[in-house]
């Protein structure tokens, strides 16, 4: 019979043996993985949007008057835009006849230009008298020359019209 301390050190040895002993080498499990692709799509329509500021003469003294305001157009890029301005709510008018309704039965004549000059009339005609462009993707401002002339001497009071800007693309 082996004595108790002889079987101690053997199960000591052979626990060495065992901690030392190299490590079996385990592949790593791949992963199975199937794949696939889908279209993604879109169809892009040509927009615009079109917004304006008011265009306000203040107050009239029988002297020509000038101010600005801006219409302002957004259209996708590259498209073609053309923007007008109708005659207004005045009874008998054209876009280069405008009154402001107001006091005096006559109204208050004015005109819309595309030009700083005051010389180039602004109306709604594609083609004639409208502004034409060329969308960015941007908002594109269009001012709008305002003028009343000298020597209008109607009845006092206030004068207004509604002018629409309308963007054709």
């Amino acid at each position: 019979m082996r004595s108790g301390r002889h079987i101690r050190n053997l199960l000591i040895g052979v626990g060495v043996l065992i901690a030392f002993a190299p490590k079996p080498i385990v592949a790593p499990v791949e992963a199975a993985t199937a794949t696939t692709t889908f279209q993604v799509t879109a169809t892009v329509n040509a927009t615009c949007l079109i917004s304006a500021t008011n265009l306000a003469f203040g107050a009239y003294a029988g002297t020509q008057t000038d101010v600005n305001s801006t219409v302002t157009v957004t259209c996708t890029n590259t498209t073609p835009y053309a923007v007008g301005l109708n005659a207004g709510t005045f009874a008998a008018v054209t876009v280069t006849t405008r009154r402001m309704s107001g006091t005096d039965a006559n109204g208050l004549a004015y005109s819309l230009f595309q030009d700083a000059a005051r010389t180039v009339n602004w109306g709604n005609t594609v083609g004639t008298h409208t502004v034409a462009g060329t969308g960015n993707g941007s908002a594109q401002a269009l001012t709008v020359y305002g003028r009343v002339l000298a020597g209008q001497f109607v009845a006092p009071g206030a004068y207004a019209d509604t002018i629409t800007a309308t963007v054709t693309f």
